[in-house]
């Protein structure tokens, strides 16, 4: 496309990512609040709460993937990096909390997103148009206001050990950006389901050994009650809700749009504090929630533009339409992994009509036996 027309920066697609990644930021939001309650009671257990969601995701996408009794698209061992790298993450940046302040965590957990904008450059051959940077800018802009405003608000605790904490908050986000990028990769050149569900058993797996070493003491020492139960359990139900849509928006927009959305997550936690508790905020939180909501705009309004460009003949080498948004949003994805990709049925594209080929050039060369 020679400009932009009003009807791409409207389209179809922008709405649904920019719709689908403020309900991630939401559910983001009432994990952080859920999580906030058991730290409240005495309950600090990172790795136990992120466990029932790990069940969760092994039980229900599991049982589907039982249920098609068909080999795994991609190797097993990939899920088992994934799971402990997704582990880690959330064990890190919560520990985190412990050393160092609140802003700190804020400002240092942004170099999440240019670390995926690096991965994805690097092995996704992503590509990034000013429009694209311009979005970015503007939505860090955003929340480096917030960070300054809690600053002015008087949140100076630095924290028992800010070097530390601030050096976990860094480890953390570069592993969450491993692992959005990671899946990714594995949702655009594989299955949603069998990420997801690969994803719970593995998870549970490392999250259960990193329990018994490291806090089956705090599990013993709790009272459990119903003011600890039921936030564990709905920290637990929001997180499954969360890792089944990141998938989808992963698919759609990709892994930098998705760390730009949860940008807004500090912004939506706002708002509840105002009209729920009618607590008293800064007019510099609504001028960051603005410019985060503009620079999201601008990201995702050129998400398919770039990608389109060149890869219009491929998609059409296949003989037909490939499904939703997948033809057009990552083919490097698909090139990425052919060499894989050629060995198991996608049912997608080009590739899938090269199964057919070699499979059909085996059975027409088979030996039967004696």
């Amino acid at each position: 496309m020679a400009g932009l027309s009003g009807s791409e920066w409207c389209s179809r697609k922008t709405l649904v990512a920019l719709g689908l990644g403020q309900i991630v930021s939401l559910i983001v939001t009432s994990t952080g609040l859920a999580s906030s309650e058991l730290s409240r009671r005495g309950i600090n257990m990172p790795t136990s709460q992120s466990l029932l969601n790990y069940l969760l995701l092994g039980v229900v996408y599991g049982g589907i993937l039982m249920r098609r009794r068909k080999p795994l698209q991609m190797k097993w061992y990939y899920y088992l990096i994934l799971g402990f790298v997704h582990v880690e993450a959330n064990y890190l940046v919560v520990k985190a909390y412990q050393y160092t302040s609140l802003t700190s965590v804020m400002l240092l957990d942004c170099w999440a997103i240019p670390a995926v904008i690096f991965l994805t450059w690097t092995f996704l051959k992503t590509k990034y148009r000013f429009r694209k940077c311009s979005g970015v800018a503007t939505c860090v802009t955003g929340l480096v206001l917030v960070v300054f405003s809690d600053v002015h608000a008087g949140d100076r605790a630095g924290g028992t050990s800010p070097v530390k904490g601030d050096i976990l908050v860094i480890a953390g986000a570069t592993l969450y950006a491993i692992s959005n990028v990671s899946e990714e990769f594995l949702v655009k050149a594989g299955d949603r389901i069998e990420l997801m569900g690969m994803l719970g058993l593995f998870g549970a797996i490392i999250s259960a050994c990193q329990i018994i070493v490291f806090e089956r003491n705090e599990i013993r020492s709790i009272q459990w009650n119903t003011d600890a139960v039921v936030p564990f359990i709905g920290f637990a139900v929001a997180m499954f809700m969360l890792y089944s849509l990141v998938p989808i928006l992963l698919k759609i927009s990709g892994s930098t749009l998705l760390n730009l959305s949860l940008l807004t997550s500090d912004m939506w936690a706002i708002l509840i504090r105002v009209f729920a508790y009618h607590e008293k905020v800064g007019w510099m939180y609504y001028v960051a929630f603005g410019a985060v909501a503009v620079g999201l705009v601008a990201y995702s309004s050129d998400t398919n533009d770039d990608e389109r460009q060149g890869h219009v003949g491929e998609a059409g080498q296949g003989g037909g339409e490939l499904p939703d948004e997948e033809a057009a949003s990552d083919p490097q994805c698909l090139d990425a992994a052919s060499s894989s990709s050629r060995r198991f049925k996608d049912g997608k594209g080009h590739y899938h009509a090269l199964v057919n080929e070699e499979r059909k050039a085996q059975e027409d060369t088979r030996v039967p036996r004696e």
